[in-house]
């Protein structure tokens, strides 16, 4: 009789948990449609605001949340970890210091095109060193492949430079997604088949956004903030392909991202309130870094209060510093990404 009663309870609760992944699937699906009809509607003025509203605080959750995740002992992982620190200090420096270099030596289009083509190989290759590390953390797995694929990436950016470069631009806000998927398996795993079943819909507003628009006149980038959004998203290098496509694309996909990490993410049992610092390991633990962690985090809030200062005094020169010094993040999720594998 007992069994029964529990067998019951648990299918209740199975339920409960199914019904409860509903909202979830609704929203999801709503700020899908919602994003592509206004970057499609709206690509430049949609690509001002998001970036204005939500670019420092969703560096600062993503910092929280990556924070939370670093264990309080490395152990086996003291290599992993030690590697992947130094790449993306050492990347973002070397990213932030060629156009530096390129002003002060007066680089050419080829000498440009050279030093975009060894940060990528640097990128690549450090990429490679941090897939074979976590493969030693996970032996039953064969983690060899790194080493073609990244060898076989190496060429081809050499080939085409600045295609790599283009390609992070577009794929960069499509890890977040993944971000989320391995989120819900750990925390909410009865909304993840809602979850994928609505990303479904992404490649259809991908597919509608570029009927609609690939034979859309090119946007008007008559003024120096215009012309920057239109060349983020690759128009200088894509002859032929509408500007209105590229950009609509381009701010679609990054409002979605900053809908992960500021909506989505914290639903998904991500992380506690933000403003609780002690349900960070590092901070609570004996053996953390509770005043490194801490000052860390508000030094990142008094930022994000910066940024958006110099955003209002100086919009166009503040989004390519931004832009610049935000490859930090983009390089930060490839190791926790490898981890959740």
């Amino acid at each position: 009789m007992q069994s029964v009663v529990e067998l019951k309870g648990l299918r209740q609760s199975g339920e409960g948990a199914r019904r409860a992944a509903l909202p979830f699937a609704a929203a999801c699906s709503l700020a899908l449609l919602g994003a592509g009809a206004l970057a499609g509607w709206a690509p430049v003025g949609l690509s001002v605001v998001t970036v204005f509203l939500f670019a420092g605080p969703h560096n600062w959750f993503e910092f929280r949340y990556f924070v939370s995740r670093l264990p309080v002992s490395w152990g086996q992982s003291r290599n992993f970890f030690a590697t992947a620190i130094a790449g993306v200090v050492l990347l973002t420096a070397g990213y932030a210091a060629l156009p530096l270099l390129g002003s002060a030596l007066v680089w050419s289009g080829s000498e440009w095109s050279t030093a975009a083509a060894v940060w990528n190989s640097l990128l690549i290759g450090w990429v490679a060193l941090l897939v074979l590390l976590r493969g030693r953390l996970s032996p039953r797995r064969d983690w060899s492949w790194a080493l073609p694929v990244g060898s076989s990436l190496v060429a081809l950016n050499w080939l085409a430079p600045y295609a790599l470069s283009l390609a992070l631009v577009y794929l960069h806000p499509l890890v977040a997604l993944w971000f989320l998927d391995r989120q819900l398996l750990r925390t909410r795993r009865s909304w993840s088949r809602a979850y994928r079943l609505c990303l479904l819909a992404l490649p259809v507003v991908l597919c509608a956004l570029w009927w609609k628009l690939a034979a859309a006149p090119p946007l008007l980038a008559d003024d120096e903030l215009s012309l920057r959004i239109v060349r983020h998203a690759g128009a200088d290098m894509l002859a032929g392909v509408s500007s209105h496509l590229l950009v609509s694309t381009h701010v679609f996909l990054e409002t979605l991202h900053y809908g992960v990490w500021l909506v989505a993410m914290p639903l998904a049992g991500a992380a506690a309130a933000p403003w609780r610092l002690r349900s960070i390991p590092l901070v609570r633990h004996p053996r953390g870094w509770p005043r490194l962690v801490v000052t860390a985090l508000v030094l990142g809030a008094a930022a994000v209060v910066a940024l958006w200062l110099c955003f209002a005094a100086d919009y166009p020169t503040t989004r390519d510093i931004y832009f610049t010094v935000a490859v930090a993040h983009v390089l930060a999720e490839v190791p926790f990404l490898l981890r959740m594998l």
